[in-house]
């Protein structure tokens, strides 16, 4: 899981993304693209067109870094695109990241009782 300190905000890129991209083609894309700096400190997330693969791009202050996950069974769930980014918590992120539906989590069983 990436060590994402409180108070970050994450924007997920909405539409599909070209993976072949790399940090600095990712970092012009939210800088032209989406209007935003991409050295702030926000964590700017994108995602493929088979929907199985995520790219993550944050600055930590001292560099940039570039994260990618692949479900090997699965689509990462993602917003409508109807525009350009979409704020989500951190929290929501590593739901993603898990492969939940970060919208709506549902705990799949929970006890009942202790004994």
């Amino acid at each position: 899981m990436i060590p994402v300190p409180s108070g970050v905000r994450v924007w997920l890129s909405v539409g599909r993304t070209d993976m072949r991209r790399g940090m600095n083609g990712l970092a012009l894309q939210v800088q032209e693209a989406l209007g935003r700096d991409p050295h702030a400190g926000d964590l700017y997330v994108f995602r493929g067109a088979r929907g199985d693969l995520v790219k993550v791009l944050w600055h930590d202050g001292l560099g940039l870094s570039l994260y990618a996950k692949r479900l090997e069974k699965g689509r990462f769930i993602w917003p409508s695109p109807t525009g350009g980014v979409v704020a989500i918590t951190p929290a929501q992120l590593g739901y993603m990241l898990e492969g939940i539906d970060w919208r709506n989590p549902q705990h799949s069983w929970r006890p009942q009782s202790a004994g």
